[in-house]
């Protein structure tokens, strides 16, 4: 089964479900909030431009509203991101943390970046395949929201994800001449880890 199907078979049961879909939009917030977090801590104290300020308020932006689209399921039922509000809470934390361990592995071995340049590198080569991969999935989320009639929806986060993408291409335009075989190459490292999870939330569909 390719991502795509399997994608669109794990949010149409999903959203059928009033209490695995308050876990899975709680995973989703989460990770949008892992992110508007990492984002923070690469900022510099004083070379920070403004399209890293506003990446990060729009991940914080999403996490938060992500979270009040619960309310429209079960009012109250996932208070925070405790593993039992979760949806696949191991590899929903892990997912993120692993891209950027081997992001940053392959920018040392493939690039030899150290020190600031390597988080730069890592936050743009992960901030790029993370905006793919959600261009997918709130794509696909959307569709079985819109299918099943749910209060819920995304659009609005598609619109600015679409936004991200174009800006981080951009960016890696000037940070390497080969930043598409680059790019490339780290989806296929967020491939293998989306691939992880969306089976493990799949297990308890």
């Amino acid at each position: 089964m390719d991502q795509e199907t399997l994608l669109a078979d794990v949010t149409d049961k999903i959203v059928q479900n009033n209490s695995l879909h308050a876990r899975w939009l709680n995973s989703l917030s989460m990770m949008e909030n892992t992110g508007a977090r990492k984002i923070s801590k690469y900022e510099d104290p004083v070379h920070t431009g403004i399209i890293i300020l506003k990446h990060a308020a729009e991940e914080a932006r999403h996490a938060y509203y992500l979270k009040k689209q619960i309310d429209k399921l079960e009012p109250g039922a996932c208070p925070d991101y405790s593993y039992s509000y979760l949806a696949a809470p191991v590899q929903s934390h892990h997912y993120l943390n692993m891209l950027d361990v081997r992001a940053c592995r392959y920018l040392r071995e493939k690039l030899g970046l150290e020190g600031r340049a390597l988080k730069h590198g890592a936050y743009l080569l992960v901030t790029y395949s993370i905006e793919v991969r959600a261009d997918m999935l709130y794509g696909i989320y959307q569709a079985a929201l819109t299918k099943y009639g749910s209060r819920v929806n995304v659009k609005s986060i598609i619109a600015e994800e679409e936004g991200h993408l174009e800006e981080m291409q951009r960016m890696l335009v000037d940070f390497h001449p080969q930043w598409e075989q680059l790019a490339k190459d780290v989806c296929a490292i967020e491939d293998e880890l989306f691939v992880a999870w969306i089976e493990a939330v799949g297990g308890i569909v």
